[in-house]
């Protein structure tokens, strides 16, 4: 199996971040990266992908989104050279946009029909491929020097030439927010296990009758990561669900495929060495910043900005804050 595509799903209006993605895209929210340099999320993303071995990427997205962004992208490569001319990192940050536009792939989802109708938007692009699957509002640090997280997943998927789904053990009042799973561990391999259920957001009661996984600490769940490894099968399955549907203004939604998935083929599930940081959960844009500045350059910087920050806050009377003594 060889792995030279992903697929970004970016569709979605930003609903949680309202009313400041109601002017920017939300996958355009900028963040200082671990090399220092600020970057929109949706260049962090892909970086991810291209610095794991990807050669093309698509990004799904809303109609009349892809010339926004290629917009943008271009106005900002000509404020680098304009601005900071013979500058090595500006220099250095243009050629990175200018490779990123070259592998960068469009394909609009038509209407909001679920996140599986998302995914389905890009089997165009997929073709007959295996790919990788990103959320485009999902950031990523390894705690693998020099590997990536998606590295991880797709070195597992090319081993065991087969898709695999990128897991994290979830504390388990965490649960009712992402898409949770069992799985039979694999001996003589770490963190790796054959799925078996699937359940998209399950609450804790249904959780621990229909998805516990042996061995994980006690009141921790199997949780998605936010990324995917998977074969062209996929589409078919989507296919088939929402074929009885035509015309039908519902949802389609990815966990029920994925679970039909790992009926037809083998599916694994890999706990990542590393974490997730969702930037449209509450205070998702401040702990994503502080999470990437803490794994990069400017790690020293910021634990001195957090440090003189909460002594101002301890100082702070309560009248200074409106409050009563």
């Amino acid at each position: 199996m060889r792995i030279r595509k992903a697929v970004i799903t970016a569709g979605g209006r930003g609903v949680r971040l309202y009313p400041a993605s109601d002017t920017v895209q939300k996958a355009m929210f900028p963040f200082l990266d671990r090399d220092g340099i600020n970057k929109p999320a949706i260049q962090i993303i892909a970086e991810e992908a291209l610095e794991s071995g990807i050669e093309e990427i698509c990004v799904v997205c809303a109609p009349g989104d892809e010339a926004r962004y290629r917009e943008s992208f271009d106005a900002l490569r000509n404020n680098l050279l304009a601005a900071y001319a013979g500058v090595d990192w500006a220099r250095q940050q243009e050629e990175r946009i200018a490779n990123l536009l070259r592998r960068l792939h469009f394909s609009p989802q038509e209407e909001p029909l679920g996140y599986g109708h998302a995914v389905y938007s890009a089997r165009k692009f997929v073709g007959e491929e295996p790919f990788l699957l990103l959320l485009g509002d999902h950031l990523y640090i390894s705690h693998i020097k020099e590997k990536r997280s998606a590295q991880q997943l797709i070195d597992l998927a090319v081993a065991e030439d087969c898709s695999v789904a990128a897991v994290q053990s979830t504390p388990e009042h965490l649960v009712r927010y992402y898409g949770t799973l069992s799985g039979k561990r694999l001996p003589k391999h770490t963190g790796v296990y054959q799925i078996e259920r699937i359940l998209e957001k399950p609450s804790l009661s249904v959780a621990e009758l229909e998805v516990p996984t042996p061995g994980l600490r006690a009141g921790h769940y199997l949780c998605f990561f936010g990324m995917h490894v998977l074969t062209h099968a996929i589409f078919q399955i989507l296919e088939e669900a929402m074929s009885p549907r035509k015309g039908r203004k519902i949802e389609y939604q990815l966990t029920p495929a994925l679970q039909e998935l790992a009926r037809r083929e083998k599916y694994l599930a890999l706990e990542v060495k590393g974490y997730r940081y969702d930037i449209g959960a509450a205070f998702g844009l401040m702990r994503t910043q502080m999470a990437l500045s803490l794994a990069g350059k400017d790690r020293e910087q910021i634990l001195t900005v957090l440090v003189e920050t909460l002594a101002e806050a301890h100082r702070r009377r309560p009248e200074d804050a409106g409050g009563k003594e």
